[in-house]
C-alpha cells in the first residue's frame, strides 16, 4: 500500500475551518482502522447516470452517504445511507479510494471518508430521507456533476476513476 496521498488540497467547509483533504486510491479499505472510517459516500449510477442528492440544510448537492453507525460495518453504512437518502438498492459496490480529513487547527482528529463506485435500482420512488436532509435526488449525466459541485482535482479524480470501473463493467459484460 501506498502511504503517499495521490492528490492533496485545502478546503474550506460550511462551517468556514480550513480542512487538508489528502486523496489516496485503493482497491479495498481492509488496511484502514475502521475506527477512523466515519463517512462512506457513493458515486452511484443507476443506468447512465449518477444519483446525486440535495443537502437542505446546506443548499448544496452531493453524492450520496453519509455517517457510520455505532456497530454497523463500512458496506452496511454504503446500504443504509444510499437506501435512506435515494430510495435505492445497492446491487455492486467496489472501492474507489479514501480521504482522510484534517482539521488544520487541530481541534479535530484525523478521520476517513470513503468513496464507493457503485451500481444501484430504484426500490421505488423517494419519498423522504429519515435525517430530513435529503430532499431532492437528482440523476445526472456524469460530465455534468461540476453543474451541482466542484470538489477540484481530488473531485475529479474520484468521477473519473468511477467512469473508468463503469466503462469496465461494460466492457466485460459484452
Amino acid at each position: 500500500m501506498n502511504n503517499k496521498p495521490l492528490l492533496t488540497e485545502e478546503y474550506v467547509g460550511f462551517s468556514k475551518v480550513k480542512y487538508l483533504i489528502e486523496y489516496f486510491e485503493c482497491d479495498s479499505f481492509n488496511h484502514l482502522s475502521i475506527n477512523d472510517c466515519k463517512q462512506c459516500y457513493a458515486v452511484a449510477f443507476h443506468g447512465d447516470k449518477i444519483v446525486i442528492v440535495n443537502n437542505s440544510q446546506k443548499g448544496t448537492y452531493g453524492l450520496v452517504g453519509g455517517s457510520t453507525e455505532k456497530g454497523e460495518s463500512l458496506e452496511e453504512t454504503l446500504k443504509r445511507e444510499i437506501q435512506e437518502e435515494s430510495n435505492m438498492k445497492v446491487i455492486y459496490h467496489r472501492p474507489i479510494g479514501y480521504q482522510r480529513i484534517t482539521d488544520t487547527r487541530g481541534i479535530q482528529e484525523p478521520f476517513l471518508q470513503l468513496r464507493y463506485f457503485c451500481i444501484v435500482e430504484p426500490y421505488g420512488p423517494f419519498i423522504s430521507d429519515p435525517a430530513g436532509t435529503v430532499t431532492k435526488v437528482l440523476e445526472i449525466n456524469p460530465k455534468d456533476y461540476k453543474k451541482y459541485f466542484n470538489w477540484g482535482a481530488i473531485g475529479d479524480k474520484i468521477i473519473e476513476r468511477s467512469q473508468e470501473f463503469k466503462k469496465n463493467m461494460l466492457q466485460t459484460s459484452v
